[in-house]
């Protein structure tokens, strides 16, 4: 996979397609980075969507310029957990995040003008995954339904 390319899902994708209608113009810093991300998407249903790629509501580890580490959740809203725990893709920094697979960066220029590079490299939990992992426990657990082998009548002669 190129460093261009990402994977979204649909429902991050429609989210994007979004947050792109609403950009304030050429000069929003969001803009180029929502353009680049729609242009080389490769878009799944969520439920199809690999485990090692960055989808909303992911816990993520990242670096960037291969400086320390840091944890965080991907949210549409950076409102929605305590400060510090989420990093929303309204930001430049989790906009690159979104729909990059583990080991693979994404290269955007910050507020201050310098070259950042955004490198994925854990995913801690992903909400898809954690899904179809639960669905596959019940279908497990699930004991099928069987007709008994013979059936006992009291009281017959």
């Amino acid at each position: 996979m190129s460093n261009e390319t990402c994977i979204l899902t649909n429902i991050d994708f429609t989210v994007l397609e979004f947050m792109r209608g609403r950009c304030r113009g050429t000069d929003d810093p969001l803009a180029s980075i929502i353009k680049r991300k729609i242009e080389s998407a490769i878009v799944v249903f969520h439920s199809d969507v690999p485990c090692d790629v960055a989808t909303l509501n992911s816990r993520v580890t990242f670096s960037v310029n291969g400086g320390d580490r840091d944890t965080r959740v991907l949210s549409s809203n950076g409102m929605e957990s305590p400060v510090g725990m989420s990093l929303p893709i309204t930001t430049q920094r989790g906009l690159a995040l979104l729909g990059l697979t583990i080991g693979h960066g994404f290269t955007i220029m910050n507020m201050n003008g310098v070259e950042e590079r955004i490198r994925l490299e854990k995913i801690l939990y992903q909400p898809s995954t954690s899904r179809r992992q639960k669905d596959a426990v019940k279908e497990v657990t699930t004991l099928p339904q069987r007709k008994p082998a013979f059936k006992l009548i009291r009281g017959s002669l």
